[in-house]
């Protein structure tokens, strides 16, 4: 049956050469035509073939296309991992090593190094056994050590231990094996704690609020106001002039100085200190001869410890001890020429 493209279908077409030859012109492949972009033809012309071909053509071309961005994508992908990724040098450095282990294991399996080896050995070999004969001939020549003795004769340097006057140690602590007491050192004691009182709280409770003027007297627990009947005053003199009176029955303490700030009677003499003396009323209780008890409320005087101290009827007060005050009594304060008289008016 006659193919579509004749009789040359396989071997090609015969064409009638001008000089009377046939030759024989091999027919294109679908394969390569498909290389080649398709020329178009007319509508007219077009067949179910041709269609077919025009498909594959156009399917190849795309998988060829997608396939090339493909290579340029893993390719890009590679040289920026290269850039990124820090030059791996250990693989070289450990096969250098490598190699230069190798060397040296050839070099000295050389029969050169073997040779080297074997003249060390046997010259060691030689000086050992000659050490060891000289060794032998020594001690055959020269006669045994004597032994040294060891002499327990004391050397006339030193003294003889002296003897102690005390009294000898007990049987017991010898037979124990333990020192004596007396030659038994005493565990040092170790320093106890001190609980008692510092007086800081008691420095921080007399502060006077708004300043740090630390208060040199508290009152006592004793500290009572006196009775309304019993209207004690002091009046303060100058020579024969009166100048003042100061009613202490309206308060049970009464501090005296030259700081203003803190005094209860301002005192502007430069002798006096700045926190000179106090009269303090005490609720004081006492038992007579009959064994009655008394409790009355007096006044009573103490100096804190001044620099020019206090007198009571021309004789100098105690420094921080109470004296009581009677009716009539005066008080001089430091250097100054003012008395103060105490006075208890009659009820």
């Amino acid at each position: 049956m006659a193919s579509k493209y004749g009789d040359a279908n396989r071997s090609g077409r015969q064409s009638d050469s001008p000089d009377g030859k046939r030759s024989y012109r091999k027919e294109r492949s679908p394969h390569r035509e498909a290389d080649k972009p398709r020329r178009r033809r007319s509508p007219s012309a077009d067949s179910e073939e041709d269609r077919r071909r025009s498909r594959k053509y156009d399917s190849r071309r795309e998988n060829r296309d997608n396939e090339r961005r493909r290579r340029s994508i893993s390719a890009s992908n590679s040289e920026a991992s290269r850039r990124q990724s820090p030059p791996r040098r250990r693989r070289r450095d450990d096969e250098d090593d490598n190699r230069q282990v190798a060397r040296r294991r050839d070099r000295s399996r050389s029969p050169r190094r073997r040779r080297g080896r074997e003249r060390s050995t046997s010259r060691h070999e030689r000086r050992t056994r000659d050490r060891s004969a000289s060794a032998d001939r020594t001690r055959r020549r020269s006669p045994p050590a004597k032994k040294r003795r060891r002499s327990y004769s004391r050397s006339p340097s030193r003294s003889p231990p002296r003897k102690s006057r005390g009294p000898l140690p007990s049987q017991q602590e010898s037979f124990q094996g333990t020192e004596p007491s007396s030659a038994v050192d005493k565990p040092i004691e170790k320093q106890k704690p001190n609980f008692g009182t510092t007086g800081l709280l008691a420095k921080e409770a007399n502060t006077v609020a708004g300043t740090n003027t630390v208060l040199k007297y508290h009152e006592p627990a004793e500290a009572r106001k006196p009775p309304s009947r019993e209207q004690w005053r002091m009046y303060i003199f100058k020579g024969k002039d009166m100048l003042d009176t100061v009613y202490l029955y309206q308060r049970s303490c009464w501090l005296m100085g030259r700081d203003q700030a803190v005094a209860d009677l301002h005192l502007e003499h430069p002798s006096i200190s700045k926190q000179h003396a106090v009269i303090q009323f005490r609720h004081i209780t006492k038992t007579n001869e009959y064994g009655d008890r008394e409790s009355k409320v007096k006044p009573y005087l103490i100096d804190l410890e001044s620099a020019n101290s206090t007198h009571l009827n021309g004789k100098k007060v105690a420094a921080s001890s109470f004296v009581e005050l009677l009716d009539g009594d005066v008080i001089k304060f430091g250097e100054s020429e003012r008395e103060y008289v105490m006075m208890l008016p009659p009820p």
